[in-house]
């Protein structure tokens, strides 16, 4: 008998745009579950997926009758590949439901409280831990050995994966005695950062063989997740070891002859009790707003681990109440999965670039499609050097994936799928062979390196980066002084290099806005003439407009600068704008602040002369070793050497550097504008710390990171940013990097709370 969709009512017709949108949405999401779970090839990022499904439970959600039997919003993962024996779950692997934002997150809260109102008993905690970037994985263990590893597949039925877990050192392959007889223990198979990028190098170095030899290279590794799930699946085991795979635990299984458990935490600590590996980071809270604290808290820290995360897990603690909560056809009601903002997600590459940076660096890079990831717009990203385009492959029209990690500079990952034949029809990028500038100096890449270089030292792109760097940060900091600024006074011929800016002829700067601001005047009454609009304002003024109210005979404006205005109006509408907010209080406030970086310490002078190789620390220790700028430029290389953390190849660079006679009149120049060339004081501060490598993570009561930092080289200590096993102790504050935490305690090293670092800056010695 067949039934006739009834079109009156809401999506009943089978051609409406919600039923063809779901139809769609299906078919899409499907093959993206193959290509996750079954291939590791995914071609689209987690976010993406994860929009994908979020629509079509709202399509479903407000039109019942289009939900299918077999709609993928109501399934566990996908089938398992033919590639593996398949293996039964005797307790199915559920997923997790999502929350994308601490309003959805407090709404699961809210319905468990409704859940649980009438409950009695016992608190209802929630158990916090971090979301693994792994694969999901089930261990067998009978009699005390391990039987039988197993992927979580489609939640019912997964892949027998035994040889390759039993390769992984986090994994033990027989348990203590007293263990169940029958064990299921579930976690997360991850690659650590580490072994990731160790992983990335060696196929990189594969390719760049093959690409020697006329070869295609292979796609490298794009995140450690994809990563971890291929190296699982490894037909050669052998291959699987190498990979350096990890594994956390977070649950049980099927369970015969154990200890009886009440809460989650007790399961946990049982685990580690067996030989398992359990993520420390997770925590017990009794409130809705602890656990909000807690996804908050990670989401700001994630990148401090040395694994990868993308969220975070909450789950009632208490067992019983689980039980009675229960779960959806694919969903524990009792956890949910608070997902951070995405880290990768794909776009159109539609062009690639090349920069040139203060050192002469050149550095292509991507223009792409604006897409939103790791919380902000990106439209470009740094593709590194020629050779990284070329074992990415990245081509002009493909369609990439794009990654932003924390504060780090967003970069293309590669090609969503390199084999696809539109990709392998579009032309290969080739680098350019002169210099973009307008100054087109043939490029040069010494032999042995991996970076291509602008050799010209008048190239306009190395001198604007050059003084953003002298006034930035970590130099002479100079506030109010930014790129757009330094760019406009270069631009207007007021300012050629760093010892210029303590020369900027002032007076003549308010000429030139005087004459640029009445042009802007002119024209934009010339573009309200022409458009018969009244309101027109500069973006309307074009290169008709300025040639009518071009100055005939300017006070200050050269020839030439009046022609490239004239020319260009967007050139023209970002110099005016320049200009107008140069009046005379921004004005008065950069003098004040040009003046006030003459005091700088001559560490930072030395960081902002752009010496290659000399970075903050050896700059501190020239300063310190010399006492006196004059004394490290008359310094010959051995002497230089010497100082603690200089070397050789630093001391040689300086020495270059001060070499060059441009470089000397530079020098000159600062000097007689009065910049301190006079290094710190030698410390009154007992010397309690000498030799030793103090590590300070977290906030301090009571000091800055550099206070703490300078509290320790005033007493001849060293404070590097990471652990190794050179490191005396870490102090830990409020909120530390937790990786540094963790490698502190893999090492051995002692860890100092606030009171301990107190008598240790006092008397030099560790807690017994």
């Amino acid at each position: 008998m067949t039934t006739e969709a009834d079109p009156s009512r809401p999506g009943g017709d089978p051609a409406s745009p919600e039923a063809r949108r779901a139809l769609e949405l299906r078919a899409e999401i499907t093959e993206h579950n193959r290509r996750y779970h079954q291939l590791d090839a995914p071609t689209v990022s987690d976010a993406e997926y994860d929009e994908l499904v979020r629509e079509l439970r709202a399509i479903e959600a407000a039109h019942p009758e289009l939900v299918e039997a077999d709609t993928p919003t109501g399934l566990v993962g996908a089938a398992p590949s033919a590639t593996f024996a398949p293996v039964r779950h005797r307790v199915p692997m559920m997923s997790l439901d999502n929350a994308f934002s601490p309003e959805e997150l407090a709404a699961w809260g809210e319905r468990l409280e409704r859940r649980l109102a009438e409950e009695p008993g016992e608190r209802n905690g929630f158990a916090c831990e971090l979301k693994i970037d792994g694969v999901a994985i089930s261990l067998r263990y009978e009699d005390g050995r391990l039987v039988q590893g197993a992927t979580r597949g489609d939640g019912q039925t997964g892949e027998d994966v035994t040889a390759n877990v039993a390769t992984i050192a986090d994994i033990p392959t027989e348990l203590p005695p007293g263990a169940p007889r029958v064990l299921e223990v579930r976690g997360e198979v991850y690659m650590s950062r580490t072994a990731f990028e160790a992983l990335q190098v060696t196929q990189q170095e594969e390719n760049r063989v093959r690409l020697e030899a006329g070869r295609k290279p292979h796609p490298v590794a794009s995140n450690p997740r994809n990563a971890a799930a291929g190296s699982l699946r490894q037909k050669d085991a052998a291959i699987t070891a190498r990979r350096e795979l990890s594994m956390w635990c977070y649950q049980l299984g099927e369970v015969e002859g154990g200890p009886a458990f009440t809460s989650h935490v007790e399961t946990l600590a049982q685990l580690r009790g067996w030989g398992f590996a359990v993520n420390p980071e997770h925590r017990l809270v009794d409130t809705a707003a602890e656990v909000a604290e807690f996804c908050a808290r990670w989401q700001e820290h994630r990148h401090d681990l040395p694994y990868e995360i993308d969220g975070a897990v909450v789950k009632v603690d208490h067992l019983e109440r689980r039980e009675k909560l229960g779960s959806t056809a694919r969903a524990p009601r009792w956890a949910i999965a608070y997902k951070f903002p995405p880290e990768e997600r794909t776009t159109t590459l539609l062009g690639i670039e090349v920069s040139v940076g203060r050192t002469g660096r050149v550095t292509p890079f991507a223009v792409l499609e604006p897409v939103f990831v790791g919380g902000v717009t990106v439209s470009r990203a740094t593709l590194h050097n020629e050779d990284q385009v070329r074992i990415k492959d990245v081509r002009v029209g493909d369609t990439v994936i794009v990654r932003r990690a924390g504060d780090v500079i967003p970069e293309v990952v590669g090609p969503v799928d390199p084999q696809d034949p539109d990709h392998l029809a579009r032309p290969v990028w080739a680098f350019p062979r002169t210099c973009p500038s307008n100054r087109p100096v043939e490029l040069v890449r010494p032999e042995g390196e991996s970076d291509t270089r602008c050799p010209d030292p008048e190239c306009p792109f190395q001198v604007a980066g050059a003084i953003e760097h002298f006034a930035g940060r970590g130099a002479l900091d100079i506030e109010g002084f930014g790129s757009q600024r330094i760019r406009l006074l270069l631009d207007l011929g007021l300012l050629a290099d760093v010892a210029g800016i303590f020369e900027i002829p002032w007076d003549r700067l308010a000429e030139l806005r005087a004459e640029v601001g009445a042009w802007a005047t002119a024209a934009t009454a010339a573009a309200q003439e022409r458009t018969g609009d009244p309101r027109a304002r500069l973006d309307a003024v074009a290169e008709v407009d300025l040639a009518r109210t071009r100055p005939a005979d300017p006070a200050a404006l050269s020839t030439d600068l009046v022609a490239d205005l004239a020319a260009d109006p967007a050139l023209f509408k970002s110099t005016a704008d320049g200009l107008r907010g140069l009046g005379d209080e921004a004005v008065a406030g950069l003098r004040a602040a040009i003046e006030g970086a003459k005091e700088r310490p001559l560490a930072n002078l030395l960081v902002g002369l752009n010496v290659r190789h000399l970075g903050p620390s050896g700059a501190q220790a020239l300063a310190l070793a010399f006492g006196d700028l004059g004394h490290i430029v008359e310094a010959d290389v051995g002497a230089m050497a010497t100082a603690d953390g200089v070397g050789t190849v630093i001391a040689e660079s300086v020495r270059a550097w001060f070499d060059d006679p441009d470089h000397r009149a530079l020098v000159d120049r600062l000097v007689a504008a009065g910049v301190n060339t006079e290094g710190p004081e030698e410390s009154s501060e007992p010397q309690v710390l000498l030799g030793k490598v103090i590590v300070v993570t977290g906030t301090l009561e009571g000091y800055t990171r550099d206070e703490a930092e300078a509290a320790i080289t005033s007493r001849g200590g060293t404070s590097p940013g990471s652990v190794s096993k050179k490191t005396t102790a870490v102090v830990v504050g409020a909120s530390p990097g937790a990786s540094k935490v963790t490698k502190a305690e893999s090492l051995g090293v002692p860890i100092l709370d606030q009171a301990a670092f107190e008598r240790l800056l006092e008397t030099g010695e560790l807690p017994g």
